[in-house]
């Protein structure tokens, strides 16, 4: 079953949908830390609103023909703003990706692809040359499709997070 969606920036009223989504996603990924073992990291997927404010920072999602929530991302404008510690703040003429989900439902139906896309798109818009983004063993779904899109691994971006291996990757545009 082929569903139409599109892509735009996220509503006030879809924050919480949106958080709850993301979280929840994250904590079934096999391999990746629990809400009890990473508390912070979880408190910053429910509130994206609080992590965007007064950034140069969009959110963008997906939302099908009957208004529903089928994936989203946020998209960093300035480096400095993506929210890491380490070389990927210092990276120049650089956006980024944070935080891709897709539903359940909707895996399968080039969500992911699109809501990449159009992070691309932006990083052409103002002007960048390359945009970086982190992904871990546990999300191989998202590892394929980067690396499928042309993002290669950046060994430089590369991190540990409350004992987590989290592995940069970078796309030249």
């Amino acid at each position: 079953m082929k569903t139409n969606f599109v892509i735009r920036e996220i509503f006030a009223h879809e924050f919480d949908s949106f958080g709850q989504s993301l979280a929840g996603a994250y904590s079934q990924l096999e391999g990746f830390p629990s809400r009890e073992q990473d508390p912070d990291y979880y408190h910053t997927l429910t509130n994206i609103s609080d992590f965007i404010a007064s950034r140069d920072i969009q959110v963008l999602v997906a939302v099908s023909s009957a208004k529903t929530l089928l994936g989203g991302v946020v998209f960093i404008g300035d480096l400095a703003d993506y929210g890491v510690n380490g070389k990927t703040t210092r990276v120049k003429n650089a956006t980024g990706i944070r935080f891709l989900w897709v539903s359940v439902e909707a895996r399968g139906m080039g969500i992911g692809k699109a809501l990449t896309n159009a992070c691309i798109q932006k990083t052409r818009d103002k002007g960048q040359s390359q945009i970086v983004l982190h992904t871990t063993d546990a999300m191989k779904a998202a590892w394929k499709l980067y690396t499928g899109m042309g993002f290669k691994r950046s060994q430089d971006l590369d991190f540990t997070h409350e004992g987590l291996q989290v592995f940069g990757f970078r796309l030249l545009i």
